[in-house]
């Protein structure tokens, strides 16, 4: 695959912070940079402030402090730049439903000010396999298709940086392999990616970074393969012979696991360390006549790291909940829409 991404920021965020009428601090200091030309994958539980982060870099919600650049340009000073910057493809869809598709793609385009592209517009419509469907009327579509039509609005104006909220949400799986494919395509023409997700599956796959948010606050920012390998784990699991009552005492200090049934050990390694101790593992067991007729290995998932931090922050005591990014806290909170005027 081609790599265009880039040490270059295209989107800076600043203590930005964002409490509502209510008393509810939906954000809170958070500081994030977003590189030019990658895809960023955001993760959190329900109500821990994707939505509304993405929200207020796309002017839909007003901050109450701190500051966003948007491809270089303030997201309040110079709104009408930044937001040309930017397409956004909301959770909800919401299109007029007796529209073509070829009108409301057109009329999106025009809305921020750019001149008529028929060409443009067919080659989006055309990669995302809409292009057949252009004349007909957007309620006669299936919940794909439409979800599509809302990409294609989002890509009309030329837009170098693209958020997805929640893209494949309700989707059938073919359809969430195709949108990937189409988001990859994007990437190698240079358009940064922003996609938040619950599909743990869909950032493991396609995500070169990943954030993750909790209670309004950036807890963690690593690339993703790095973050897999400092946060997951590998495994080996050795199928006994023989059922063990115990561990054996002669085994004591290697990191080992007895399952319930006594029929399997399970040894948990640093795969990147200078040694994984298997070799003097399998020799140890030799020499406490323990054998194994089968063995295997496996690795951590991202949705595993992401179930771990969870579990963490849930064991974590309330005055632990600023300290050092351990986990995140599973809690909904519902927040009102605020419009910008």
């Amino acid at each position: 695959m081609k790599e265009v991404a880039t040490t270059d920021t295209v989107i800076s965020v600043r203590r930005l912070g964002k409490t509502y009428a209510s008393g509810f601090q939906a954000l809170r200091g958070v500081d994030l940079d977003i590189r030019r030309g990658e895809i960023f994958a955001l993760l959190g539980p329900n109500g821990a402030g994707k939505t509304t982060l993405i929200s207020v870099i796309c002017g839909i919600v007003n901050a109450s402090e701190g500051s966003v650049l948007a491809d270089g340009h303030d997201i309040v000073r110079d709104y009408r730049a930044a937001r040309s910057a930017i397409g956004l493809v909301p959770q909800e869809l919401s299109t007029d439903a007796f529209e073509s598709v070829w009108d409301t793609v057109k009329f999106s385009r025009g809305l921020f000010g750019k001149p008529p592209d028929a060409a443009h517009l067919e080659k989006v419509l055309k990669d995302l396999s809409l292009w057949d469907k252009r004349a007909a009327r957007i309620r006669t579509l299936s919940g794909g298709m439409k979800r599509r039509v809302m990409i294609a609005k989002a890509l009309s104006h030329e837009p170098t940086i693209l958020f997805l909220d929640e893209p494949t949400a309700g989707v059938d799986v073919e359809l969430r392999r195709d949108m990937w494919a189409m988001v990859r395509g994007l990437r190698e023409r240079g358009v940064t990616i922003i996609l938040t997700t619950h599909y743990i599956e869909e950032a493991e796959e396609m995500a070169d970074r990943i954030g993750v948010i909790s209670k309004g606050e950036i807890v963690l920012v690593e690339d993703k393969a790095v973050l897999m390998r400092k946060l997951g784990k590998k495994q080996l699991s050795l199928h006994l012979q023989s059922p063990l009552t115990a561990i054996p005492a002669g085994l004591a200090g290697q990191n080992l696991e007895l399952s319930a049934d006594g029929l399997e050990l399970l040894y948990t390694f640093d795969a990147q360390g200078e040694g994984t101790g298997i070799a003097g593992l399998l020799k140890r067991l030799g020499e406490q006549g323990i054998d194994f007729k089968d063995l295997r290995t496996q690795e951590s998932s991202l949705e595993e790291i992401f179930v771990s931090l969870v579990h963490g922050a849930d064991r974590r005591p309330p005055s632990a909940a600023n300290s050092a990014p351990a986990g995140l806290a599973n809690r909904a909170e519902p927040v009102a829409e605020e419009r910008r005027g």
